[in-house]
């Protein structure tokens, strides 16, 4: 029991370490900073890349978006990524006005491996462009995004998140556990971390690229979390990511538990899948650059899967003493939910906090709130679950809503 006793006490230090640091980084999302300087004034010329796998439904709202920018339209060429497509997803992006290239390719399926097969194309042309943009399918972008991504490419800048909104928060319980969940993130992960030279990541779409910057290797991920992955080989090399509040992206989030399930064991196995092989990687470069942006990322990755590992055995040492009469019934249920509300139960109100920050309509998801610590807990389970069964196989989710920019912007 001694030896239990020392790994607990070893464990409540570890994870309490763990949150008060990340507790501190998310105070410097309530300090404004002033905007960098421009570097150079240019207009550059963008590329946006449409990675579509039979998105016949959504892929229009898409491209009209994109070809309503505020910004010059022969500085941005537009792409669809037709990927595999029994639909008319390349006949309708075609009518919008995209440029459409169609791919076909059984076993290489996921959006890595679609960017890869474009983007050594437009390496091997020596193509034009200074920059590109990354969106899924089902996106639809703010007529600023290209203005604001600009002036970020101006600032010095290589590899840009814009900011990730949900265009259907009140669809559904599970797409308002997303939309509660990226805007908390936005705000006291990317934002925090970008306002004191810390690196956000890329999250999924809406990001940008110096095109440089992949020309000797092209889109070189091999996990189910290429943003991830991308992101941390960039912090590796001591070079943080930017972050830009007002370049905006909607996405649009899975309505039911069963396809937000699929989706989110994905995204936890290429999480795991980022664990084993960069780990060590962030590790060494912690040493090399001995920056704190590098031990941030290094934190990043060990503060998922492995905190989570660490809190159930830190959960399993109580019921230990309780069964060997070292901790009574009161006290058992003391830790439980010292663990419990502020897993499950806090996040509603710093998710309130967020929607009063970023001026977010509360009113219209009141009656969410409340099944917000089910998404967050089913996530749990999920990387429970995954930690023994992880399945890779990417499942479509099919959209139900016709929505597009004008009926958000």
């Amino acid at each position: 029991m001694e030896y239990v006793y020392i790994l607990r006490q070893a464990l409540v230090y570890i994870i309490t370490i763990f949150w008060i640091y990340n507790f501190g980084i998310s105070l410097f999302s309530l300090i404004k900073f002033k905007d960098g300087p421009l570097k150079i004034n240019k207009k550059h010329k963008f590329m946006a890349i449409l990675p579509a796998h039979n998105e016949e439904a959504v892929i229009g709202n898409l491209v009209d978006s994109l070809m309503n920018q505020d910004y010059d339209k022969e500085l941005l060429d537009i792409y669809v990524i037709a990927d595999n497509c029994t639909d008319n997803t390349a006949k309708i992006a075609k009518e919008h006005g995209a440029i459409v290239l169609e791919r076909f390719d059984d076993e290489h399926k996921t959006k890595g491996y679609a960017l890869n097969w474009f983007l050594q194309q437009k390496i091997r042309d020596n193509a034009d462009y200074d920059a590109f943009f990354v969106f899924d399918a089902d996106n639809i972008v703010d007529k600023n995004f290209t203005k604001n991504m600009n002036k970020k490419l101006c600032q010095g800048e290589e590899v840009v998140q814009g900011y990730r909104d949900i265009k259907n928060p009140t669809d559904s319980w599970v797409t308002a556990g997303y939309a509660l969940f990226y805007w908390t993130m936005h705000r006291f992960y990317h934002l925090a971390r970008y306002n004191i030279g810390l690196s956000p990541l890329l999250n999924g779409t809406g990001f940008m690229v110096k095109f440089d910057l992949i020309k000797d290797t092209g889109w070189d991920t091999v996990t189910l979390t290429e943003d991830i992955e991308f992101s941390l080989k960039r912090i590796i090399k001591g070079r943080r990511l930017g972050w830009a509040t007002d370049a905006i992206v909607y996405d649009e989030q899975p309505v039911s538990f069963k396809a937000s399930w699929s989706q989110r064991s994905r995204w936890t196995v290429g999480h795991i899948q980022c664990m084993k092989v960069y780990t060590k990687d962030l590790a060494l470069a912690v040493k090399e650059h001995k920056t704190l942006m590098n031990l941030d990322g290094l934190l990043y990755i060990i503060g998922s899967i492995p905190l989570f590992v660490a809190t159930i055995l830190l959960l399993l040492s109580n019921f230990i003493f309780y069964l060997a009469d070292g901790m009574t019934t009161f006290e058992l249920i003391e830790n439980i939910v010292r663990y419990i509300v502020p897993t499950l139960f806090f996040p509603i109100v710093t998710a309130i906090f967020t929607m009063y920050l970023e001026k977010k309509p509360i009113k219209p998801m009141i009656k969410w709130f409340i099944y917000y610590p089910l998404f967050l807990g089913s996530w749990l389970l999920i990387n429970f679950k995954c930690l023994f069964k992880r399945e890779t196989t990417w499942e479509k989710i099919e959209h139900v809503r016709d929505i597009k920019i004008k009926e958000i912007a």
